[in-house]
């Protein structure tokens, strides 16, 4: 039985306005970038390919696809208690990641439509889309009388600066291993319906190819420039993007196990499909792969789990024996907690990882 973090109850910002999930390295992060440096990107050697994913991206074969049709006309009351609350929780987190993506396709889009319209043109495609999702997830938190002030999120919320390079890196994976979690709740409602606690996963099937072309468009994009997996260097970066996803993904799905399970999928088997999948997914873009099948690579993924339920429960916890805890007791608390998932985290950095640049005429 896997252990969750307990969900604890909205807060609002006003009215049916929720207040936005506080901000963690594991909450959806909002991007910026050097559009300068975007906007210089040589995409000749893939310009074919990328201009085919841009005519894919154009069709929009999806903009009939979201309608709330009358299945979502009713009461929602009856999804009440741990399983509601992790609901909502759920359409937050997605809501929040994929009206970042929006923001920051939109800005490319816009910074990027007079110096190179083919990027221009995609971005602008795939914003598009982002904000078709996120109004789409916004909806259904309405269902369950509550709804994210988006304007709000836009002005308050802290920007990472990752240069185009990384954006590359992490958006690529974000959107195949969206890909890979959409589906698999899809086929896993398809052969269990009695779990389709809601409509909205029926719209996964459609919605998970939104998530695949636009990785297509970023791995095109990848191949264009060499520099990030022809050499040493791009090795260890591709590595580290992709363990630092893969832990992001087991530290988020263990902690919101009680959502999975209560719609019937166990969360250990979720997590080590998904990154899988993904992983041997990007063996089509990058040079390497991580391997997964290494005994001690779930192993330590997981303890990382563990120790992050842990600090969790010291940032939640406001006494200790009758006394209140101050921050530097709870820091000097989470400290080895701290130092031990780092450690794991190297030793599977450290796994030999698998050459995909071998196994590229293999992958299908």
């Amino acid at each position: 039985m896997v252990k969750s973090l307990e969900t604890s109850q909205p807060e609002l910002l006003k009215p049916g306005v929720k207040a936005p999930v506080q901000e963690t390295l594991l909450t959806p992060r909002f991007y910026t970038t050097d559009f300068e440096a975007a906007a210089q990107l040589d995409i000749s050697s893939q310009e074919a390919e990328l201009l085919a994913i841009v005519e894919e991206l154009r069709a929009d074969y999806n903009r009939h696809h979201f309608v709330r049709d009358e299945e979502f006309q009713q009461c929602w009351d009856h999804i009440d208690g741990e399983t509601r609350v992790a609901f909502i929780d759920f359409l937050e987190r997605s809501c929040t990641s994929e009206f970042s993506g929006f923001l920051l396709f939109k800005e490319l889009s816009r910074r990027l439509k007079n110096r190179n319209p083919i990027l221009a043109d995609a971005f602008n495609f795939m914003a598009r889309d982002e904000a078709r999702h996120a109004g789409f997830l916004n909806k259904s938190m309405a269902d369950f009388n509550l709804s994210l002030d988006l304007s709000y999120l836009t002005k308050n919320r802290t920007y990472t600066f990752f240069p185009p390079e990384w954006i590359i890196y992490t958006v690529y994976l974000s959107e195949k291993i969206g890909y890979w979690r959409y589906i698999l709740v899809y086929r896993h409602m398809e052969k269990h319906p009695e779990h389709q606690i809601y409509p909205l996963f029926r719209k996964f099937e459609s919605w998970c190819q939104d998530e695949n072309r636009h990785g297509d468009f970023f791995k095109a994009l990848l191949r264009s420039q060499p520099q990030l997996w022809n050499n040493w260097r791009a090795r260890l970066w591709v590595r580290f993007f992709l363990l630092s996803v893969f832990a992001t993904h087991t530290l988020t799905v263990f902690e919101r196990a009680t959502f999975y399970q209560s719609i019937g999928i166990d969360p250990r088997e979720y997590n080590t499909r998904v990154i899988q999948e993904t992983n041997n997914t990007a063996a089509r873009a990058f040079p390497l792969i991580l391997n997964t099948n290494h005994p001690e690579f779930f192993r330590r993924l997981e303890k990382c789990s563990d120790l992050n339920l842990k600090l969790a429960e010291i940032n939640n916890s406001d006494a200790y024996g009758g006394k209140l805890r101050s921050p530097i007791f709870k820091f000097c608390q989470k400290l080895p907690l701290i130092a031990s998932i780092v450690g794991h985290l190297l030793q599977t950095y450290l796994i030999k990882p698998v050459d995909a640049e071998s196994l590229r005429g293999t992958v299908h």
